[in-house]
């Protein structure tokens, strides 16, 4: 890696691209509520968007069902929250659970089908709530526990995308949390990951998120999704790697452009809380990186694994040299129990590689 490419300084053009290692983000707690929205590559998600596989008849069963579900959650408030004439009786929760569970493999559109569910749903869209179960975390930590309840209490509907069943001690925090919530009428919708030690990225998890989620698991219906990573569904493969220099030009012909050298990225994303990185992507055109190389460690894996889904969410497209993202990581790392959440990078950064590929000149 030459020193002028990390320093983001190049003969190419006068003015230097953006750098993610330049960038520390302060996210306010306001923000963070604010945000609590489906990201911008899912704005436009809806049911009718949804292309099911023809070969897996439960990825149509899952729009028939989600519509339903969507659709009961319109007039009153599950705990009659809001204005009554004192003659009136408080209004009867709807019939059935309260909460859906979308269970199935990486890359079968589980978060474009909980995108969905969110914008069917009849409320404003300050009365729903959409974000990671990172997210949903941090928003915790930034309110406190009581103030996030006052907060989320009064919605009509919370999505949680990727609960992380595999910290125990955050998963305790959001089941505390979840308890209080549908104790107030809020309804839920929730996908997740897999449990450490449990092997196979086709493995289906409702068991193992039933039982996490313990008290709370009643209130859950659910619901399988079959089906292969509809990102690479009938797709040419992704792009080979570039050289430094093909990145390097690109990266300065490419309007807000990030150019950052990749383990150097590493490095600053350890200093960097993982809630801020959808903020370190901000008004980010493209990321451009040279000198890939496999990450050194699970604890720089799973870093990697959150900037990749924001980059994914906010549909920034990613140029690179170095070895390809199939050899992110170690065949370890792919046979252990965080083998779901690399898969899944794999696959997105392959979709974001695939998007940028017109940058580079022919």
């Amino acid at each position: 890696m030459s020193s002028s490419a990390a320093s983001g300084h190049h003969p190419i053009a006068e003015v230097a691209p953006l750098s993610l290692c330049a960038r520390e983000p302060h996210v306010p707690a306001d923000r963070l509520v604010a945000e609590m929205v489906p990201p911008p590559r899912f704005e436009a998600a809806r049911f009718d968007t949804y292309i099911p596989d023809p070969n897996q008849p439960s990825q149509t069963e899952a729009v028939r069902v989600l519509s339903g579900f969507a659709a009961g959650l319109g007039g009153a408030h599950a705990s009659g929250a809001g204005k009554r004439r004192w003659f009136q009786k408080k209004a009867a929760a709807p019939a059935g659970p309260r909460g859906i569970y979308l269970d199935g493999g990486y890359g079968v559109g589980k978060t474009h089908l909980l995108a969905s569910l969110w914008h069917a749903t009849p409320a404003a869209p300050e009365q729903k709530a959409f974000g990671t179960f990172v997210e949903l975390t941090n928003l915790v930590g930034a309110l406190g526990f009581q103030q996030t309840v006052r907060t989320l209490g009064g919605h009509r509907l919370l999505c949680i995308d990727e609960f992380e069943l595999d910290d125990p001690g955050d998963t305790v925090l959001v089941s505390s949390l979840l308890s209080k919530l549908v104790g107030e009428g809020v309804a839920l919708a929730a996908t997740s990951n897999t449990l450490p030690g449990k092997l196979g990225e086709g493995r289906f998890a409702a068991t193992d998120f039933m039982r996490e989620i313990q008290g709370l698991s009643s209130h859950f219906k659910a619901l399988r999704i079959d089906g292969e990573d509809y990102r690479h569904r009938g797709l040419p493969e992704a792009p080979a790697p570039y050289s430094e220099e093909q990145v390097t030009k690109a990266a300065y012909a490419t309007d807000r452009a990030s150019l950052d050298d990749f383990p150097h990225l590493l490095e600053h994303l350890s200093k960097v809380h993982p809630s801020r990185y959808g903020a370190l992507t901000d008004d980010l055109g493209t990321v451009c990186l040279t000198d890939v190389t496999p990450v050194p460690d699970q604890s720089t894996a799973l870093r990697l694994v959150v900037l990749a889904d924001r980059l994914y969410d906010r549909e920034v497209p990613v140029l690179a040299s170095g070895v390809p993202f199939d050899r992110l990581f170690s065949e370890d790392m792919l046979n252990g129990g965080y083998r779901k959440k690399y898969f899944r990078a794999i696959s997105r950064l392959t979709a974001l590689a695939r998007d940028a590929k017109g940058l580079v000149d022919a």
